[in-house]
């Protein structure tokens, strides 16, 4: 269910086509063809909020009895699934439910896919404080309270909130998102990618060196580069490097209040989930994931495909497509069997 001042729907759409777009089979209701008013779709929403005209997607057993409350106009859903959808339902039948749910929300809703400027502005505000030797593409958005300094680079379609500060020297590419108070400094930013609120890029990385005399503070003489189609939640921080690049990979998400340390690589399409934290001179692999509050210890690697459990501690190098768990980090079946013995143990009666 959505509220239309917030996202308002770009287009009523017939059903057949929300078929084709997402790659369904049309099931009930005598596949759809013989109805004198074809239906439409103009809205989505769970299944125990739905009604009609509402599109909805089921592929997860703990919510079998909201499916049967669903009152929707139409519902994806496997095909082994089919009898547990009301009769008044039609059916959508693909292979992955939330893959199509994906799709048809995003034909639905494009515009919630991108954060637009708060103040629904074209141009730079005359609020905004944008030094003369920035330069900015044709299209760009500036909101009141942003900060471009000397040399900023700004491609066009990008969208600075308000009070963003945009450092001296930053590139950004084309067509991204820069949400309220984001600060960005000594980073190159790729296409596309968007920077929720809050986020802070480039700031010096925690680096010192211990003496008997306390902590000297070893200068951050790195870069943060984050390629395309990178989204970034609202109050992550990302470190510069000490002595070479942070780097971002393609189409890497990461959520809300995640730590990433100076020197960090991390690959293409990876997903690091909230309140995680990466220390320095980690190597993290294409697609991994990585789970919420998940700690990794500095100068590990972890690689391709790889998954990390969530509250789990690494603390040495996880192999390519090995799966993890627990504090400290181990294989995953391991950690669950460890688990299980545990509270086996603890539900034994205390000897007498």
């Amino acid at each position: 269910m959505s509220a239309a001042a917030f996202f308002p729907l770009a287009r009523p759409t017939h059903l057949s086509q929300i078929a084709q777009i997402a790659g369904a089979e049309i099931r009930g209701r005598e596949s759809v063809s013989g109805e004198a008013a074809p239906p439409v779709i103009i809205g989505v929403a769970p299944l125990d909020w739905s009604r009609p005209g509402d599109l909805c997607f089921y592929d997860n057993p703990r919510y079998r009895n909201a499916l049967s409350e669903c009152r929707a106009t139409a519902c994806f859903l496997r095909e082994r699934h089919l009898a547990l959808l009301p009769k008044s339902v039609i059916a959508l039948v693909v292979d992955d439910p939330q893959r199509a749910m994906t799709l048809a929300t995003a034909h639905l809703f494009p515009e919630a896919l991108r954060p637009e400027s708060l103040f629904q502005s074209s141009g730079v505000s005359p609020g905004a404080a944008v030094h003369p030797e920035a330069r900015l593409e044709p299209g760009v958005i500036v909101d009141p309270g942003a900060v471009i300094g000397p040399g900023a680079e700004i491609g066009a379609g990008t969208i600075v909130g308000p009070q963003a500060v945009i450092g001296p020297y930053v590139r950004i590419g084309r067509d991204c998102s820069i949400g309220a108070h984001v600060s960005l400094t000594h980073a190159l930013i790729g296409d596309r990618v968007v920077i929720h609120p809050g986020a802070r890029l480039g700031q010096d990385g925690f680096g010192f060196a211990p003496t008997r005399q306390g902590y000297l503070k070893t200068p951050q003489i790195g870069r943060v580069i984050v390629q395309d189609d990178v989204e970034i939640g609202a109050n992550t921080t990302i470190d510069r490097g000490a002595s070479r690049d942070t780097i971002i990979g393609e189409g890497t998400k990461i959520d809300n209040l995640v730590q990433i340390g100076h020197n960090v690589v991390i690959g293409r399409f990876c997903a690091i989930v909230a309140q995680s934290g990466v220390a320095g001179s980690c190597e993290i692999g294409d697609f991994v994931q990585l789970g919420g509050q998940s700690a990794v210890a500095g100068h590990i690697t972890i690689g391709e495909g790889a998954a990390v459990a969530a509250k789990s501690g690494v603390m040495r190098d996880v192999a390519a497509g090995e799966r993890v768990g627990g504090a400290p980090a181990r294989p995953l079946r391991r950690f669950l069997r460890g688990a299980a013995l545990l509270d086996r143990l603890a539900r034994k009666d205390k000897p007498t």
